[in-house]
């Protein structure tokens, strides 16, 4: 069974890695709501959770993608594991015989990465379990699923991270080992574009904003319909986006006939909505490493004026 016969992306197979919630989920559905076939994988299951023991079921995104009118099919996969990748891919070669969209999500280290603390006082079993999770992830997933986006010309790969190249280049980001993890899937993005670019397809790094995801909603005590009450106490909450912003980029980005142009560079879902038009789900337009560089790191009064 492949996606709606309609919308931009109809008829192209993405595979969507680490789409049980939050950024992942976001770009699932919007794939989705463009007629893909969208393969979602993440460890937790309606019978079985990963450690982050939370709800959100990769079952629960494939049925959301069906909804917003592609085909979501749901392959409970561990991303360290490389059996498991390479029976994901092997399955959607048997299945599609073709994919066209790679997206590498997969992160899992909210739990693990201990704010502001320095090497040598982290934890250092939490710190080197976030780099598996945030970098050997990738690299297996890539390693398995790329010979077969590559079958045809014109795939796409989207490497998902925290932080632009620009902002990461001159901003010390949280820990050693997140700082680590985030900008070492910017060059994955960067060395992919050296590696596929001549083979016909395009790799790009992607950040989303302040991401009102499931779990910092949950930080904040919110849901997203009354996300708002937060800003009392963070008012630079305020610039914050939904996971479905991050999606309408990826969607963008793989309907665009030109997209090569952009090979082995780094972007922001703010970015590419002032470069594609498209906005978020509320109809606002989000720019949030703007805000962050222009307001928030200047210590000026948290005002979104100008940047949604």
């Amino acid at each position: 069974m492949t996606g709606s016969s309609k919308g931009p992306l109809a008829g192209r197979v993405a595979l969507v890695a680490g789409a049980t919630r939050g950024a992942g989920r976001g770009i699932a559905v919007e794939l989705g709501a463009a007629g893909a076939t969208v393969y979602v994988t993440g460890r937790s299951t309606r019978v079985r959770r990963s450690e982050y023991d939370r709800p959100e079921t990769i079952e629960d995104t494939a049925d959301l993608v069906t909804e917003a009118g592609g085909h979501g099919v749901a392959v409970p996969a561990d991303h360290l594991d490389p059996d498991q990748v390479a029976a994901v891919v092997d399955r959607i070669a048997s299945e599609q015989a073709r994919l066209d969209i790679l997206v590498n999500d997969i992160w899992g280290g909210e739990t693990l990465f201990e704010w502001d603390s320095p090497v040598w006082e982290h934890d250092l079993d939490k710190g080197l379990r976030l780099l598996r999770l945030a970098v050997e992830t990738h690299a297996i997933t890539s390693h398995h699923a790329l010979p077969l986006l590559l079958r045809r010309p014109g795939g796409l790969v989207v490497e998902v991270t925290d932080g632009t190249d620009a902002y990461n280049r001159d901003h010390y980001r949280n820990s050693f080992f997140y700082d680590l993890a985030k900008t070492s899937v910017l060059r994955m993005a960067f060395s992919l574009g050296h590696e596929v670019g001549p083979r016909g397809a395009t790799a790009v790094a992607l950040t989303p904003g302040w991401l009102r995801s499931e779990i910092m909603l949950d930080h904040f005590g919110v849901r997203e319909e009354n996300w708002r009450d937060a800003l009392d106490r963070v008012p630079h909450f305020a610039i914050s986006e939904t996971p479905r912003y991050v999606g309408r980029a990826v969607t963008a980005l793989a309907a665009d006939p030109g997209v090569a142009r952009f090979n082995g560079r780094s972007f922001s879902s703010g970015s590419l909505a002032r470069e594609y038009g498209f906005t978020d789900l509320d109809g606002s337009r989000p720019d949030a490493w703007r805000y962050l560089v222009e307001v928030q790191d200047a210590d000026k009064p948290a005002d979104v004026t100008g940047y949604r």
